[in-house]
């Protein structure tokens, strides 16, 4: 396959921050403050863990922390507004106490993600794409944080094509993101792998996934421990995370500029090596 370019740009976000994408991967480090996520739950519940694990990720190479106080697994037992914003909220505020890094609010709900910014998150990461709340979208443009949009099958039909479904479900998610004011630089599309997608319809994904881009917009990519990549390496490893790595590459080759992991030193050094290659056929020296 060809070596695709990532759209890259200066993604606009809160507290006056910005990160610039395209010429090296931009790794985001997943943090759930849940006891009942897929992968890590329950074990970063309290406040003191959390953060410990957070500056853990940052010094290893992570450049935003993306904290999520509902899982999104599968079967997961809904929390309500109260209970999301009192799992994450102490955790955005001690972080931002101590260090820098870019923080993300992994939530769907507007009063949520509202809270988040204030407490200092730089980013609003919505898994329905601003579909189940779309004042979420207005929280955004108000506070000027960056805004990931992420394509889900979740509870609706789909189209037959794995893209043509991403190009319906996304365009209407840009459109109630523009209808509220969010700038275009403060947007990233999330092609939401493993959202009601079976194991085929997520590897033709990874093999297309570049013509997301259509949109105009970077992308923001999450393989990380999902049942797919379980599946493709045929046993039930529960952190497979060299499989994991593998796809992050193959995202990056294919334009992705943020890869979204548990595993932040796995995934960085491969991406290291995808990203060499890139300059090195630019005629670039590393």
């Amino acid at each position: 396959m060809d070596v695709i370019s990532p759209r890259g740009g200066t993604w606009k976000l809160a507290h006056g921050r910005s990160l610039v994408l395209g010429e090296t991967a931009t790794i985001m480090g997943v943090l759930n403050a849940t006891p009942d996520s897929f992968s890590d739950g329950g074990r970063y519940a309290s406040v003191g863990a959390a953060v410990a694990e957070s500056l853990r990720m940052v010094e290893q190479g992570a450049s935003i922390i993306d904290i999520g106080g509902e899982s999104t697994r599968p079967g997961a037992t809904p929390v309500d507004a109260a209970e999301e914003q009192r799992r994450i909220l102490p955790v955005i505020e001690e972080l931002v106490r101590c260090s820098d890094c870019l923080i993300s609010v992994d939530t769907y709900r507007a009063e949520t993600a509202r809270l988040a910014v204030e407490a200092g998150a730089h980013i609003i990461n919505d898994v329905h794409g601003a579909q189940r709340e779309p004042a979420i979208a207005e929280v955004a443009a108000k506070t000027g944080a960056g805004l990931c949009l992420m394509h889900t099958g979740r509870d609706r039909d789909k189209l037959a094509d794995v893209i043509e479904d991403q190009f319906h479900f996304l365009r209407r998610s840009l459109e109630i993101a523009k209808a509220a004011g969010v700038e275009d630089e403060a947007i990233v599309l999330d092609p939401g792998f493993g959202f009601a997608k079976d194991g085929p319809e997520n590897l033709i994904l990874l093999a297309r996934v570049h013509e997301v881009m259509a949109l105009g917009y970077p992308l923001l990519v999450g393989t990380s421990r999902k049942r797919f990549v379980r599946g493709a390496i045929g046993r039930a490893d529960p952190e497979p995370d060299i499989a994991t790595a593998a796809t992050s590459v193959l995202l990056r080759e294919r334009g992705a500029d943020v890869i979204r992991v548990h595993n932040v030193p796995a995934n960085r050094d491969a991406l290291a090596i995808a990203d060499a290659m890139r300059r090195a056929l630019k005629g670039e020296r590393w």
